[in-house]
C-alpha cells in the first residue's frame, strides 16, 4: 500500500530542509544560476555599451583604455570625458571576451561570477554577524536592485563583490591580528575603487570599524595605504595619458550634476527612500510579521503618510514630472507611499540595531547602510538603483539579526516562524525576478526597435541618423547607422533620422514623421519616463519601478530633402 501523500511530501520536504542546512554553499550557488540563468541572452541596454566599447578599445589597446571618440550626449567626444566609471571592469569584460566571445550570452555568463561572489561573501561575511547566514546571502539575491544590476555589463555588481569580501577579510584580519587578511583587504578596496569610485568609501568605514574594534592605530592602519597609493597611480596614470584627473573629474560631476551644492533637489531624500525601499523589497515584505511591533509599524506608515501627503500637497515633489498626469501619476503617487515604508523600514533596522547591540559589528552595519543612502540622495548625479545595490548586503544582515531572536529555540512556534519567513523571501524573489524580466524585455524591445528602424529605412545606400543612446545606439551602429551631431548635422537628400521616445539626449525637429512601436513590458516597468519608472536615473522616473500600463518604445522616422521633410 502506498505512503500518504501529505506523508510522502513531508519526507521530500525534511530532506530538502536538511541537504540545504548541509550545503548553504551549493544552495546558494544553484539559486544565483537558477535566478540570473533566464536573462543569460538578455541585450545590451542602458550604460552597457560603454563599458563593451571599453573592453574592446582594450582588446585592441591594452594600456590605453578611452583613447576612442564616443557620440553618448550628442556630439563625438574623447571616451575619458563621457565616462564617470573607472575602467576595470571592461578590462574583465575584455579578458572574458577574449575567453568565451562578444556575444550578449558570453558576457553574461562571465558576469554570474561577480553576483555568485557577492551572495558566498556576505554569507561568509553574516556568518561573523548572526546565526542564519544562509537567510542573509538570500535575502540580498532576491531583491530587484541586485537581480537586475545583475543582468547587466556594467560595473556594479563586480565592485560589490570586490566590496563584500574586503569587509570579510577585514573583520577576520582584526579578529586575528593577522596582517595577510588584512592586506588582502587593502588590495580588494583598490579593486572595488578601481571598478567604480565608490569603492573608495571602504576606505574610512573600515577605519572606523578598526578604531572602534581596536580603540588605537596599529599595523592595520598601514594596510589603508594600499588603496590610496594604488588610487594615487591611478590619477598619475589617468593624468599623463588623457592630461585630466578622472577620480576627481568624477567626483566633481556626481557632486554638482545633481545640483546638491544649489539646493535644487527638493523631495530627493522621499525618491530615494522609495527607491530603498522597492529595490531592497525584502525588508517591508518582512515587516508586518516579524521586524516591528504593530504600534511601531502603524506609527511608521502614519508618518510616512503624513510626509507624503505635505509633499504632494506642494505640488513641489512631482513637479519635475510634469508630464505624467491623471490615473498615471494617482498610481505612481500610491507606490511612492507603500515604497517609502520600505525604505524607512531599512533605515530604521539600521537605526534598531546600533541601538540595541552598540558594539563595532553594528555601527559598520549602520554606517554601510547610511553612508550608501546618504551618498545616493545627495551627492550621486542621480538617484538610480544601482547606487542603491551598496547596501544590500548590509541590510540582508540586518533582516537577518532582526529575525534572529524571534525565529530561534525561544519562539513559540518555530515552525510557522521559519514557515512566514520563507513566504517573505518567496514574495521578495517574486518581484524581484518580475522586475528583471521587465528589464529584460524592456532591453529586447529596444533592441528590436533599432532592427526595424534599420529594416525600414538601410536601404539604397541611405543613411540612417539617430538621436538617443543606449541599447538602441549599440544595435543601430552595429548594423551602420550613425550618431546625429548636433552641433555638425550632415544629412544628405534621402537620409532618414530615428528618435526613440522613451530615450535620453533628444532633440526631434519639428517636421512631418513617420512612426512604428515595439511592444516591451506590459504592466511592469522599471524604466519607462511616461510612467515614471527610473530604475537607472529618477530624472526619467521618482520610482525604481512602476506597476501599470506600460506604453511601448515609440520610434519616430524623419525623412530628410533640402526643403520641407516628408514622410519616408
Amino acid at each position: 500500500m502506498d505512503a500518504p501523500t501529505s506523508l510522502v511530501r513531508g519526507n521530500w520536504w525534511d530532506k530538502t530542509t536538511k541537504w540545504v542546512a548541509a550545503h548553504p554553499k551549493w544552495t546558494l550557488a544553484l539559486a544565483v544560476v537558477i535566478a540570473l540563468g533566464p536573462f543569460l541572452g538578455k541585450p545590451f541596454n542602458m550604460d552597457d555599451p560603454l563599458f563593451v566599447w571599453t573592453a574592446r578599445q582594450i582588446h585592441a589597446h591594452p594600456c590605453n583604455p578611452y583613447g576612442f571618440n564616443v557620440n553618448w550626449y550628442g556630439s563625438a567626444a574623447p571616451m575619458w570625458g563621457v565616462t564617470q566609471n573607472p575602467p576595470l571592469a571592461s578590462y574583465y569584460l575584455a579578458l572574458a571576451a577574449g575567453v568565451l566571445g562578444w556575444s550578449e550570452i558570453a558576457l553574461h555568463v562571465a558576469f554570474l561570477l561577480p553576483a555568485l561572489a557577492v551572495i558566498l561573501g556576505t554569507y561568509r561575511l553574516a556568518r561573523h554577524f548572526c546565526s542564519q547566514p544562509l537567510l542573509a546571502a538570500l535575502a540580498t539575491l532576491f531583491t530587484p536592485v541586485f537581480l537586475v544590476s545583475s543582468t547587466s555589463v556594467m560595473c556594479d555588481v563586480l565592485m560589490l563583490a570586490f566590496w563584500v569580501w574586503a569587509v570579510v577579510l577585514w573583520i577576520e584580519g582584526m579578529n586575528r591580528d593577522a596582517f595577510w587578511p588584512l592586506a588582502g583587504a587593502g588590495l580588494l578596496i583598490a579593486l572595488a575603487a578601481l571598478t567604480k569610485y565608490f569603492g573608495a568609501c571602504l576606505i574610512p568605514l573600515l577605519a572606523v570599524y578598526g578604531l572602534m574594534s581596536n580603540r588605537r592605530m596599529s599595523g592595520w592602519a598601514g594596510c589603508l595605504l594600499i588603496p590610496l597609493l594604488v588610487l594615487s597611480g591611478y590619477q598619475w596614470a589617468t593624468q599623463t595619458l588623457y592630461q585630466h584627473d578622472l577620480l576627481w573629474k568624477a567626483v566633481y560631476y556626481a557632486s554638482h550634476k545633481n545640483g546638491f551644492f544649489t539646493g535644487a533637489r527638493a523631495g530627493a531624500g522621499m525618491i530615494a527612500l522609495s527607491f530603498a525601499g522597492g529595490g531592497l523589497a525584502a525588508a517591508l515584505f518582512l515587516a508586518p510579521w516579524w521586524l516591528w511591533q504593530a504600534r511601531a509599524l502603524l506609527a511608521l506608515v502614519g508618518g510616512v503618510a503624513l510626509l507624503d501627503c505635505a509633499l504632494f500637497g506642494e505640488g513641489t515633489f512631482l513637479q519635475a514630472y510634469h508630464w505624467i498626469q491623471g490615473w498615471p501619476r494617482l498610481s505612481m503617487e500610491g507606490q511612492i507611499l507603500f515604497w517609502t515604508v520600505g525604505g524607512v523600514s531599512v533605515l530604521a533596522l539600521a537605526v534598531a540595531d546600533v541601538w540595541k547591540r552598540r558594539d563595532a559589528r553594528s555601527w559598520l552595519l549602520a554606517l554601510w547602510v547610511m553612508g550608501t543612502f546618504v551618498f545616493t540622495a545627495a551627492f550621486n548625479w542621480t538617484i538610480n538603483g544601482r547606487s542603491i545595490l551598496p547596501m544590500a548586503p548590509a541590510v540582508g544582515i540586518l533582516l537577518a539579526r532582526r529575525l534572529q531572536p524571534r525565529a530561534g529555540a525561544n519562539d513559540k512556534y518555530p515552525a510557522l516562524g521559519r514557515r512566514r519567513i520563507m513566504i517573505a523571501l518567496a514574495a521578495s524573489a517574486l518581484l524581484a525576478f518580475l522586475v528583471a524580466l521587465s528589464d529584460f524585455l524592456f532591453a529586447a524591445a529596444v533592441r528590436q526597435s533599432a532592427l526595424q528602424t534599420y529594416e525600414r529605412c538601410g536601404h539604397g545606400g541611405r543613411t540612417v541618423w539617430f538621436q538617443g543612446h543606449w541599447g538602441f545606439q549599440y544595435y543601430l551602429a552595429e548594423l551602420g547607422g550613425q550618431a546625429l551631431d548636433k552641433r555638425h548635422p550632415a544629412f544628405r537628400d534621402g537620409d532618414f533620422l530615428a528618435v526613440p521616445l522613451n530615450n535620453t539626449n533628444l532633440d526631434p525637429p519639428a517636421a512631418p514623421r513617420n512612426a512604428f512601436y515595439v511592444n516591451g513590458p506590459r504592466f511592469l516597468a522599471d524604466m519607462n519616463l511616461y510612467i515614471g519608472a527610473g530604475f537607472y536615473s529618477s530624472s526619467d522616473g521618482p520610482l525604481p519601478f512602476v506597476f501599470g500600463h506600460v506604453p511601448p518604445e515609440n520610434i519616430i522616422i524623419y525623412a530628410w530633402k533640402s526643403g520641407p521633410a516628408s514622410k519616408p
